[in-house]
């Protein structure tokens, strides 16, 4: 609206009507908090005609005022009755929504849980840090060179094919995911000073079906100790210890065996499951050896001085023994009911 120049009964009532009209239109209480700050504010038509009286002779000061004065009555009624109904209307529509059907079933929260293979490589971290040893992790995405050629892998090695190996595009670049987590135990040599004696957990990668003993995707940790003297006793005895903390005292193992390019002599673990479902017995679970002298030599480490031994499991595979899982699927799907089952008691 125009500002006033004089008080007259066609400007009030005009500033009367817009008002009126403008707290009819409002629809909740913001919108009727603005229409007050035009309407009736400071700065309001009829605030300005109000002003105005200060300057209009004294024989119309009485007759004026009052015109002015009724007018913004009027609005403050209008104002007022408007602001009760809008606050009827809004505590109404919240007592609405926030109405408590007693009749209804009530939710329920369901506790999730870790993850079992979580806690499975927790407690093996454990063990092994209880005995002194450090953790250490490397890239999953690894230089072709840490992941073979360093672990005494011959140019033609089978494990270097591509229906076991995920090779990343450029081949010129010679990264893949890594298919075990070794190269993490070369870093190691490479960056830490003998003594060593870590433990390298971590997803690895190969090209495996996705069936009930195979995963393309898996968790896996391997050992490394690098020392003065190290003997295949020593990894026997370390190997025992392990076992027997995760299966129990009556647990042991034996090793055949084997042969793997980065350890020499090489042997498979197999352990006396004291507990399996089917009765007690020898089952498969690693492999492991002493330290190829062509790896001590790839890290820097001369083996005439120092000798070392390795080990390698899968997390999965340990948890399909302690917990009679017969399905890896099931650890991969992520179905909050296998956590709830297992995921508390690993």
């Amino acid at each position: 609206m125009p500002e006033p120049t004089e008080i007259t009964e066609p400007a009030v009532a005009a500033a009367v009507d817009a008002a009126l009209a403008a707290i009819a239109a409002a629809d909740d209480s913001a919108a009727l908090k603005q229409v007050r700050a035009e309407h009736t504010g400071e700065k309001s038509p009829l605030a300005r005609l109000n002003a105005l009286l200060r300057s209009v002779p004294n024989e119309q000061k009485a007759a004026l005022g009052k015109l002015v004065g009724s007018a913004r009555g009027r609005v403050n009624q209008a104002f007022a009755a408007r602001e009760a109904e809008i606050t009827a209307a809004e505590a109404e529509a919240r007592l609405a929504a926030e109405a408590v059907d007693v009749t209804a079933l009530p939710s329920r929260y369901t506790a999730g849980a870790r993850h079992p293979l979580t806690l499975l490589q927790d407690r093996v971290t454990e063990i092994f840090t209880g005995m002194g040893w450090e953790i250490a992790e490397g890239p999953e995405v690894e230089s072709e060179w840490f992941n073979f050629d360093a672990l005494n892998f011959d140019p033609d090695h089978p494990a270097r094919a591509m229906q076991d190996t995920f090779f990343i595009d450029p081949p010129e670049q010679h990264l893949v995911l890594r298919t075990h987590t070794s190269p993490v135990q070369v870093r190691s040599m490479l960056e830490r000073e003998v003594p060593i004696y870590v433990l390298a957990p971590g997803r690895v990668y190969r090209t495996d079906e996705f069936d009930a003993t195979h995963l393309p995707v898996f968790m896996q940790f391997e050992g490394l100790a690098v020392d003065r003297g190290l003997t295949m006793a020593h990894l026997k005895g370390t190997l025992d210890h392990f076992v027997k903390a995760v299966f129990g005292e009556e647990a042991k193992i034996r090793l055949r065996p084997s042969y793997f390019p980065f350890t020499e002599p090489s042997a498979e673990l197999d352990f006396w499951h004291p507990t399996f479902k089917g009765g007690a017995r020898w089952i498969e679970w690693g492999g492991c050896g002493m330290i190829h002298p062509n790896v001590l030599r790839s890290a820097g480490i001369d083996p005439e001085v120092y000798s070392g031994f390795a080990f390698g499991m899968g997390v999965e595979r340990g948890l399909m023994l302690r917990n009679d899982v017969s399905d890896m699927r099931d650890m991969a799907e992520g179905d909050i009911r296998f956590s709830q089952q297992f995921g508390m008691v690993v």
